[in-house]
């Protein structure tokens, strides 16, 4: 399974809706990522000060497909070439996310981010903050909640310390560095991938499941 945000694209979606906030919300991000704060700490906050507009979030879907990292889709493709069920796994915006994860070839129901609502008139109403993936420690209950459903073993590819926090729910953690190399991830890490390209996860994928 993938995280999204600087994983499978180069971009992390609510700084790039961030607008004239984007400083504000860039820092509020990366120390979340970097674990220095928790998750619940920013990110309401984060979602407040952005207001996002339905439009606003149609549109970040096109930038998660023009900011793809380098052989994503390829490596997404090669995976399920060879049986693996690939699924995403993400603390971002669902409805920005699904058409991208679409263009990747990842089925909706493989899908798990933060949903939000909106007015009639399209403007920002509020975020679904029952979800775990917006709190530290959320990708775990995610994934604990899919032991039973999907194949083993599972790998988990990431960049950020809540990908890293879901280590002990799957067999393997491979942190993904192509786009931002965090240190308190990368030392915690079974494997790094320091390459643009995410090609080298097929061979990560491919290993775990012969072992």
């Amino acid at each position: 399974m993938f995280d999204c945000d600087s994983t499978l694209s180069a971009i992390e979606g609510i700084d790039e809706l961030a607008a004239g906030h984007r400083e504000a919300i860039a820092a509020l991000t990366d120390a979340a990522m970097r674990g220095e704060v928790s998750l619940e700490a920013v990110y309401g906050q984060r979602l407040s000060l952005i207001q996002p507009s339905r439009a606003a979030v149609d549109a970040l879907a096109a930038q998660y497909i023009a900011a793809v990292v380098p052989d994503a889709r390829a490596t997404v493709q090669g995976l399920m070439g060879h049986g693996v069920r690939v699924k995403i796994l993400s603390g971002g915006l669902r409805q920005a996310i699904l058409p991208f994860a679409e263009w990747l070839g990842v089925a909706e129901h493989d899908v798990a981010a933060v949903d939000l609502w909106f007015n009639a008139d399209g403007s920002y109403r509020e975020f679904d903050g029952g979800s775990p993936l917006t709190r530290s420690g959320g990708k775990r209950t995610i994934v604990d909640g899919w032991r039973g459903n999907v194949p083993t073993p599972i790998l988990m590819v990431g960049d950020g310390i809540t990908d890293l926090e879901a280590r002990p729910a799957v067999e393997r953690f491979v942190a993904y560095a192509g786009v931002v190399d965090r240190p308190a991830v990368t030392s915690a890490a079974d494997a790094v991938i320091r390459t643009a390209s995410l090609l080298p996860v097929l061979q990560e994928v491919l290993h775990t499941h012969r072992g």
